[in-house]
C-alpha cells in the first residue's frame, strides 16, 4: 500500500504543479489584479493601487463596454442558434447511413482546419467585396441589382457579415460533437420505435434529442468559451480598433492593457482583468444554468 502510495503521489506531482503554475495561478493572479488600477501588466505589486470593485463599475458605467458586451450576447445568442440548428441538422444527416459520409464530414470541418486569419481573410477579400466578390458576382447574375449593390463592409451590415463568415467556420466542430453522441446511441431504440409505428420525426424528437442533452451541454459550453474569446474576427473585419460596430469584451480588454485605440486615454491592466473575470462568469452561468435545465441523470445509453 506504501509502495502505491508512493507511485501515486509520483505521478501526480508533476501533473498537479502544471496545473497550479499554468492554470490555477493565473486564475488568483486575475482575480486580484482586478481589484488594483494597474498601468503596467509587468509592473510589480509595490506600484499596485487597491480600488475594490470600483474596476468593475466603471466598466458598467463605459458606454464602450456595454456595446461590446452587447455585440457579445448578439454573437452568443444569434451565432449559437445558427450554429448548433446547422451542426445538428448536419450531423443527424451523416449518421443516416448515408453514402461517402466521410467525404462530407471532411468538407465540413475543414474551414476548421485553416487559421482564423486565413479564414476571414477569405471572406474579406473574395466574398463580401463590393467589386469582385462572389455574392455581388453570383447577385449580378441573378439581375438581382439592389442585393448586388449591397455594401457588406458597411456600418450597416458589418456585424450581419462578421456573424455569418465565423459561424460557417465553427458549424463542423459542434457538428462533430453532435455526431458522436448519435453515434453513441443504440440501434435497438430506433428499431423498436419503428416496430411501434415511429416515423423518423418522432424518433428524433422522442429518442435522438433527449439522449443528446449531455452533449448539447457540452456544445453550449464549448461555444460560450470561444464566443468569449472573440479577438481575432473582430480586428480583421475592421480597421478602428474601437469599432462599435464589431468591438467585444475582448477587444476592449486588450484596448486596457495594451493602450490600443483612441477612445482609451490610459493603461489600467487591473480594468483588463476585471473584464476577463466578467466574462469567466459568465461561462460559469451559463455552463450551471445548463445543468440545471438540461438534467439527464434518468437517461440512459
Amino acid at each position: 500500500m506504501k509502495k502505491n502510495k508512493g507511485m501515486i503521489l509520483a505521478f501526480m506531482t508533476p501533473a498537479v504543479l502544471m496545473f497550479t503554475l499554468v492554470f490555477l495561478y493565473p486564475i488568483c493572479r486575475t482575480v486580484v489584479m482586478s481589484l488594483f488600477r494597474i498601468e503596467g501588466i509587468t509592473d510589480p505589486v509595490s506600484k499596485w493601487s487597491f480600488v475594490g470593485v470600483d474596476n468593475f463599475v466603471k466598466l458598467w458605467n463605459t458606454g464602450l463596454f456595454r456595446i461590446s458586451m452587447m455585440n457579445l450576447l448578439k454573437i452568443w445568442l444569434f451565432g449559437g442558434l445558427i450554429v448548433m440548428s446547422l451542426a445538428l441538422l448536419f450531423a443527424v444527416i451523416l449518421t443516416s447511413g448515408i453514402r461517402f459520409k466521410s467525404f462530407f464530414r471532411a468538407m465540413i470541418y475543414l474551414p476548421n482546419v485553416v487559421s482564423a486569419v486565413a479564414l476571414a481573410t477569405m471572406w474579406l477579400q473574395y466574398v463580401y467585396n463590393p467589386r469582385f466578390g462572389l455574392l455581388t458576382g453570383t447577385f449580378q447574375k441573378l439581375h438581382l441589382a439592389a442585393l448586388a449593390d449591397i455594401q457588406w463592409l458597411d456600418n450597416d451590415h458589418k456585424f450581419m457579415a462578421l456573424l455569418f463568415a465565423y459561424c460557417f467556420g465553427m458549424v463542423g466542430y459542434h457538428m462533430l460533437i453532435f455526431a458522436s453522441g448519435i453515434e453513441r446511441i443504440s440501434p435497438d431504440y430506433y428499431e423498436a420505435a419503428t416496430l411501434d409505428g415511429a416515423d423518423k420525426k418522432n424518433q428524433f424528437r422522442y429518442i435522438t434529442l433527449p439522449l443528446l442533452k449531455g452533449v448539447f451541454k457540452t456544445n453550449i459550453t464549448m461555444w460560450s468559451v470561444t464566443s468569449v474569446g472573440f479577438f481575432v474576427w473582430s480586428q480583421l473585419f475592421s480597421t478602428v480598433t474601437a469599432d462599435t460596430q464589431t468591438i467585444t469584451p475582448m477587444v476592449y480588454l486588450y484596448m486596457q492593457i495594451f493602450g490600443a485605440g483612441n477612445s482609451v486615454t490610459e493603461r489600467n491592466s487591473g480594468l483588463g482583468a476585471a473584464v476577463g473575470v466578467m466574462l469567466s462568469v459568465c461561462v460559469v452561468i451559463v455552463f450551471w444554468v445548463c445543468n440545471r435545465l438540461l438534467r439527464d441523470d434518468d437517461l440512459e445509453f
